[in-house]
């Protein structure tokens, strides 16, 4: 899946969103200062910079299985600890956390169960857990114009909306399936402006996600038809939800 590319594509791809949607994901946990926390899958750091900002440089950790992201962080933010690390394999002991947050990142994991018990592992007792996913089934996540084209021309297009997490209280349950208590589940909104159709169009070149995949496997002739049906049901203003669920570790 096209996650290792330049953290400027997916910077462009999906950082309008991404940035925005940390404010309010950080906003949703209550952090404030003396919490240490992890950001598990955390790409080209749109939560890590908002945690940076709430809980101060040395109480932040994050981690991300691209090498590409990683780097990025590490040269943007070179004063936090930024490791290589999948969600599954946590390189860190038991209890080292308060908080550990994952955003845009469950849908992508290999194993979410896996990946969501070893988040609690590293929470100490009773520390918080959470984690966010765009509402693809729903129609409410930032491709759903994508897609919707796609699937006019390509019926049997995969889309995202069968990933894990991404259908109403699904988050919820792998939270409980991964053994984490008192688990809560909400919606989290955010929105982004577009200059014209081509500021709109031209990230989904760039190979990023199962989005970019599909539109870099395409011949000539089948992207220029699907760059015009996406043109006729453009708008500039995008609104884009997502489901949040929190936990408590054990």
């Amino acid at each position: 899946m096209g996650f290792e590319v330049r953290a400027d594509a997916y910077g462009r791809f999906m950082g309008r969103y991404s940035f925005p949607l940390g404010v309010e994901f950080a906003a949703h946990a209550g952090l404030a200062p003396g919490l240490r926390a992890l950001d598990v899958g955390c790409g080209t750091g749109a939560l890590t910079t908002v945690l940076v900002e709430r809980l101060g440089t040395g109480s932040v950790v994050a981690v991300d299985p691209s090498t590409a992201f990683v780097e990025a962080i590490r040269s943007r933010l070179p004063e936090i600890d930024v490791r290589q690390a999948s969600a599954e394999r946590l390189p860190f002991p038991g209890g080292s956390f308060d908080v550990t947050l994952a955003q845009l990142v469950v849908h992508f994991m290999t194993d979410p169960v896996a990946g969501l018990r070893e988040m609690g592992r590293v929470t100490r007792a009773g520390g918080l857990v959470g984690a966010c996913v765009w509402d693809h089934a729903g129609g409410r996540g930032p491709l759903t114009t994508f897609w919707q084209a796609v699937r006019s021309l390509d019926p049997a297009a995969a889309g995202e909306s069968d990933l894990a997490g991404v259908r109403e209280g699904r988050l919820a349950e792998l939270f409980t399936a991964a053994g984490l208590r008192d688990v809560e589940s909400g919606v989290l909104t955010v929105r982004a402006e577009f200059a014209d159709f081509d500021d709109w169009w031209e990230p989904f070149t760039l190979g990023v996600g199962p989005a970019g995949d599909y539109v870099t496997g395409l011949g000539a002739q089948q992207r220029a038809a699907l760059r015009e049906r996406c043109a006729t049901l453009f708008t500039r203003r995008v609104t884009a939800s997502a489901w949040v669920a929190l936990g408590r570790a054990v």
